[in-house]
């Protein structure tokens, strides 16, 4: 019986990232590698299982990936939901709001 399976990573990629864990030297970095490392392991998981449903029916595999894997809302509708939110109690916004507001102004062409 073999070990292998699709899951899990190939011994070469496994001491990879050993190595990154090592070279960290600060808890935080090692951490941040760690969730890395996970996130990896369920990107793959996903995959397996969209390729999977998408054998009967090609739509299943994305909207599987769609509802795991939802796009951010844009800049753009981002400001406009804090545009609302601010308008409609102007004393329960944040200051960080204005931030995302300011990003996406930005990001327009003048």
């Amino acid at each position: 019986m073999s070990d292998s399976h699709s899951i899990i990573p190939p011994p070469e990629i496994v001491r990879e990232w050993q190595i990154k864990i090592e070279y960290c030297g600060k808890r935080a970095d090692r951490e941040a590698v760690v969730a890395k490392i996970f996130q990896l392991g369920a990107d793959m998981e996903l995959e397996a299982c969209c390729e999977w449903l998408s054998v009967p029916c090609p739509s299943y595999g994305r909207e599987l990936r769609n509802a795991r894997r939802p796009k951010p809302p844009s800049l753009k509708a981002q400001s406009i939901a804090l545009i609302d939110k601010i308008q409609g109690n102007k004393e329960m916004w944040d200051i960080r709001d204005l931030d995302v507001i300011r990003q996406a102004l930005e990001s327009l062409p003048n």
